[in-house]
């Protein structure tokens, strides 16, 4: 496992280099009404959490103090991308929360990652959609430009 967090690191690093990072606008969230240890989170509730916003984000710890490698890449990624307004839900705060996430998307991990309400996928699914350019064209689909586009056109014009 740490392997592959490894390589999902050096390959963040290397794709990296020479982006303009801008600093995160970001919106850290509490569950609310159904989390907060009151029991599981409803289906209604959670679905309420992945619909509020175009981009959002499960996560161990905040964007701005990841608890865990994978939230970390997760973070990193969408950085390096300039998405910097998503909700991000701290699963560590909200143990009902943890298992409720898991049970809705029935994805057994964290960090979890939400676009326009869709579940996508965790740190694995996201590195690989960064890697292969979906992510450009998912993020593109929510009226998001990525940052990539503006500095290979910024290298381009060099």
């Amino acid at each position: 496992m740490s392997g592959s967090l490894g390589r999902a690191s050096a390959a963040l690093l290397h794709l990296g280099r020479g982006v303009l990072l801008r600093g995160p606008a970001l919106r850290t969230r509490s569950s609310g009404p159904g989390g907060s240890g009151s029991g599981p989170a409803s289906r209604e509730h959670l679905d309420s959490l992945v619909k509020k916003d175009k981009v959002v984000v499960f996560l161990k710890g905040t964007p701005q103090q990841p608890q865990c490698g994978f939230s970390n890449a997760v973070v990193q990624i969408l950085r390096l991308h300039g998405v910097t307004d998503y909700a991000a839900y701290n699963v560590l705060e909200d143990p009902d929360l943890r298992q409720g996430i898991k049970d809705y998307s029935n994805w057994p991990t964290i960090p979890q990652v939400y676009l326009n309400g869709e579940f996508v996928g965790g740190c694995d699914i996201l590195l690989q959609m960064h890697q292969n350019g979906d992510l450009v064209e998912e993020l593109k689909k929510l009226g998001i430009r990525s940052a990539l586009l503006d500095a290979k056109t910024d290298h381009d014009s060099k």
